[in-house]
Parts: C-alpha cells; sequence; structure tokens
C-alpha cells in the first residue's frame, strides 16, 4: 500500500458562473503540479453517461498526492488560500456549493511494513 492521498474538491457555481469558475479552477493547475508531493491534479466536468448516473457538483478538481503532508502543505498555499475566500467565503464569489474530502488506498489496520 501506499501513502498517497487522493482529493475530491466539488464545486457548483453560482448561476451563470460555470464557464468563469472552470477558468479560474484551470488558472490553479500549474502552480499545484510544480509543488512538492503532487501527482495529479486537474480540473474536470462532469458528463452525462447512461453508466453513471449518480449525482455530482458539475465542476470538480481530482488530485492525488505523495502524502497527506503534501496535501496538507497544499491547502496552506497563499494561492490556495486565497482562492477559498474569495470565491468560496465571499458573498461576491463564483462559488454556490463546495465539498473538499480526501481518501486513501490503505483499508483500516492496515498491516504496513515497517521500513
Amino acid at each position: 500500500m501506499s501513502q498517497k492521498v487522493y482529493c475530491i474538491a466539488m464545486f457548483r457555481a453560482k448561476p451563470g458562473k460555470e464557464d468563469a469558475l472552470f477558468k479560474v479552477l484551470q488558472s490553479l493547475e500549474a502552480n499545484a503540479l510544480r509543488e512538492d508531493g503532487c501527482i495529479q491534479y486537474i480540473t474536470t466536468r462532469h458528463v452525462q453517461s447512461d453508466f453513471a448516473t449518480g449525482e455530482s457538483f458539475p465542476i470538480v478538481f481530482n488530485e492525488i498526492w505523495e502524502n497527506k503532508a503534501a496535501f496538507e502543505a497544499h491547502c496552506q498555499r497563499k494561492e490556495i488560500v486565497a482562492f477559498f475566500e474569495r470565491e468560496c467565503v465571499s458573498e461576491q464569489g463564483l462559488v454556490e456549493a463546495h465539498n473538499v474530502c480526501v481518501y486513501s488506498d490503505e483499508p483500516n489496520n492496515y498491516d504496513a511494513p515497517v521500513l
């Protein structure tokens, strides 16, 4: 098993603001991809499929980090903090709702080898 952290950051834009929010989120990709521990950081849009009919926010970041420390360092970068304050917290922001979750591929009570 790995120590990788998988982040799904979902966003619902305010009415009429989806394209603008998508562009803002895409603008965060380049710097994030340069961070230590970043494996994947990509902005995606929900698409319709008869084989995937679950509910979703319209815009989702798919992130993979080498470990939790790398993910948490990313979350504390000025650019990321400013994005959340400007677009998610501020009344003038583009985001109506957001949900950020992290996951591990290690099962509970995994007996990892001692290195």
